[in-house]
């Protein structure tokens, strides 16, 4: 049925107006499953509305063989809900009630995936093996390839598009909608940009009047300048925070190595097959193996590239004793502070420096000798290993016109993944009541996530919130003049700032491009892998005057380039308000976790080779930013504000069947 169309005016303009119970934004994996599951509850006046469809991280994202995370569903492996849950709450700053309900879920969520045709690998007897990956010990992990959540995107679409679920391509959201009543503040729809009608006096804005609102737009990719997320994945965190949505764990990016000329993790077997790590001079020449410099030997060497490829992440707590950490921050420290460029030579192994043995693989570890040996990839050469062992990830580079049997691949420590976002409770459902965002946007992960757990996690919060809006939010959108009520002021201010950045300039006004290329350098240098309390400090002072900036200043050429300035808008105030965050958290005694290190003069050096500068922090147990959640929002003010609360433990579930039975045939589940 797909939603009904009528027209009103805003500040003298006509625009069209769409209404309908729900609003799906985002067609990646996550957002794909949410209006599938919609429609298979029975809803019908639903729509997806999407910047373009096959953009963003879900269709355009991968690694060696990309993760994707779940109950243990192998007939060799002893495993339950509870143990999962367990390890997802063992990541830190966790709630308990959301990492049961995701390890409760992941069987459903996965085998509607296998269902719709995402090839997950089973053995001739049904069952699914796994292997490790990033922070898990239980392989959990499985994989339909390189492009897994390719792939999930591709069977999820075909049959949202077999369904006839109504989809707004080119449509770009810029603003949420509110109404605030006695039960508090709600959703209500949202302000969008067609992209193939701007200009004119309407620019090509468009309305929503929905009943719930399903925010599904991924993570903010657009924060760093080293970043592994496909170009088409920017930011969209700041739609829920300019309406006040509360955010957590905002302090909690992930950062890990990956190509920059392809964007791609360098992970799994890219690592376990040892290449040699090298860089160069600005201009190619002056070739170094730096990781020799802090390195004691070549076995401990070789055996830390190794377990880069299940220990992929930076983490803090893997640098001591020469871990698989050390690697990433000697490549930060090549690029960023001697601004060298680093690669990845798989034509070669690691090479030594004088007194060292040669490598062989006889230096391995029982481990790794072991897992190389299954996987039949014992050969002379890295590239031969990975022939062996996965060819598809050689494959992949071949097919984007990069030979790794020839070329040198250049690498960084990049962004990959926002482990916080906006609050939902088990049902996704965020603070701002009949919003519910589902995938990277909402922050469920905490410090420490398994890889391939957001995939799940995306899975699992699209079906809850769809069981949500089916049984407890499915009236129609509210009657259009009550809708205007509470809509049309907002739009008004819309079409107001489109008109300022489009009206002439004196030509000193900050660009869209230019706004995003300050707040990429701003973060990269103090918000990256390595953060100073002080050096914080000074570039959330420097965020807040490029936001108070943008209120009047920023200019754009044209109609045509309307949505960078909505992008950079929100982009600038993401950024605010992570910064605000991690002012907050060192405020808070906070230390070295997860992806970053606390620079402190009175804490240890990364290694030897390491000067005073690198001194770092290490973040206690018993720290109060371990034991609490740090909550963020922003007041109608648009000032930021943050509290800490308390970690909810896993909780009790009642099991005996006749009292479920009879909750549920009451209707008592779902509150």
């Amino acid at each position: 049925m797909g939603l009904s169309k009528t027209t009103a005016r805003f500040g003298g303009v006509e625009l069209p107006v769409y209404s309908g119970n729900t609003l799906v934004i985002g067609s990646g994996a996550a957002g794909l499953c949410a209006a599938l599951e919609l429609h298979r509850r029975g809803l019908r006046d639903l729509a997806l509305v999407t910047e373009r469809w096959g953009a963003g991280t879900s269709a355009n994202a991968g690694s060696d063989k990309q993760t994707y995370y779940k109950l243990s569903l192998a007939a060799g492996r002893e495993d339950s809900p509870l143990r999962m849950a367990r390890d997802l709450f063992a990541g830190g700053c966790v709630h308990g009630d959301i990492a049961l309900v995701e390890a409760l879920c992941s069987p459903a969520a996965f085998f509607n995936l296998v269902s719709l045709g995402v090839p997950f690998p089973h053995e001739r007897h049904g069952g699914f093996p796994g292997y490790r990956t990033d922070h898990d010990a239980s392989a959990r992990a499985t994989s339909a390839g390189p492009l897994t959540s390719r792939q999930m995107c591709g069977c999820l679409g075909r049959e949202v598009h077999v369904r006839g679920i109504e989809v707004f391509d080119c449509h770009q959201v810029v603003a949420l909608l509110t109404r605030d009543d006695a039960g508090g503040r709600s959703a209500c729809g949202a302000i969008v940009l067609n992209r193939e009608a701007l200009g004119g006096p309407s620019f090509g804005f468009e309305v929503f009047n929905a009943t719930n609102v399903v925010l599904a737009t991924g993570g903010p990719g657009g924060l760093y300048a080293a970043s592994v997320y496909p170009g088409s994945q920017i930011c969209s965190l700041g739609l829920g925070l300019e309406i006040g949505a509360v955010a957590n764990n905002l302090t909690e990016m992930q950062f890990g190595l990956a190509s920059i000329g392809l964007r791609w993790n360098m992970s799994g077997s890219y690592q376990q097959v040892i290449p040699r790590y090298v860089s160069t001079g600005a201009e190619g020449g002056e070739e170094r193996d730096f990781l020799c410099e802090c390195f004691p030997d070549m076995a401990t060497l070789a055996n830390a590239i190794f377990r880069k490829g299940y220990q992929w992440p930076f983490d803090a707590d893997k640098i001591a004793g020469f871990g698989s950490s050390l690697i990433d921050l000697l490549v930060y420290r090549e690029t960023g502070e001697r601004g060298r460029r680093v690669f990845l030579d798989f034509t070669a192994n690691p090479a030594g420096k004088e007194g060292w043995a040669a490598f062989s693989l006889d230096l391995l570890d029982a481990e790794a000798a072991a897992y190389l040996a299954r996987s039949r990839a014992t050969q002379a050469r890295p590239i031969e290993r990975l022939l062996a062992m996965n060819p598809a990830a050689v494959d992949l580079f071949r097919g984007k016109g990069i030979d790794l049997e020839r070329e040198r691949l250049e690498i960084a420590v990049c962004a990959q993944h926002m482990n916080g976002g906006l609050r939902g409770d088990v049902w996704w459902q965020s603070s701002v009541g009949r919003l519910f965002p589902v995938g990277e946007v909402n922050g469920t992960h905490g410090v420490k996530r398994p890889g391939g757990a957001a995939l799940n996690a995306g899975q699992v919060g699209a079906a809850r919130a769809a069981e949500y809006i089916a049984r407890r939010c499915p009236e129609p959108a509210p009657p259009l003049q009550e809708f205007l009520e509470w809509s049309a002021p907002r739009v008004e201010r819309c079409l107001e700032f489109a008109r300022r950045v489009t009206r002439a300039g004196s030509g000193a006004e900050p660009t869209p491009n230019e706004v995003i290329a300050e707040i990429q350098a701003r973060m990269s240098e103090v918000a990256a892998i390595a953060r100073g309390p002080a050096r914080v400090a000074a570039a959330l002072t420097g965020a807040e005057r490029l936001w108070d900036k943008l209120a009047a200043d920023m200019r754009v050429s044209g109609p045509h380039a309307l949505l960078a300035a909505f992008i950079a808008r929100d982009l600038c105030l993401t950024h605010r308000v992570v910064l605000f965050a991690i002012k907050d958290f060192l405020e808070h005694g906070g230390g070295s976790r997860g992806s970053s290190l606390v620079l402190a003069p009175q804490g240890a050096r990364p290694c030897a080779g390491f000067g005073d500068e690198w001194r770092f922090q290490p973040s206690a147990a018993d720290a109060f930013v371990q034991q609490k959640i740090q909550e963020v929002f922003l007041d109608e003010g648009m000032e930021p504000h943050a509290r800490w609360v308390d970690i909810r433990p896993i909780p009790c579930c009642d099991e005996w069947f006749e009292t479920v039975w009879d909750a549920y045939s009451r209707d008592q589940v779902v509150w």
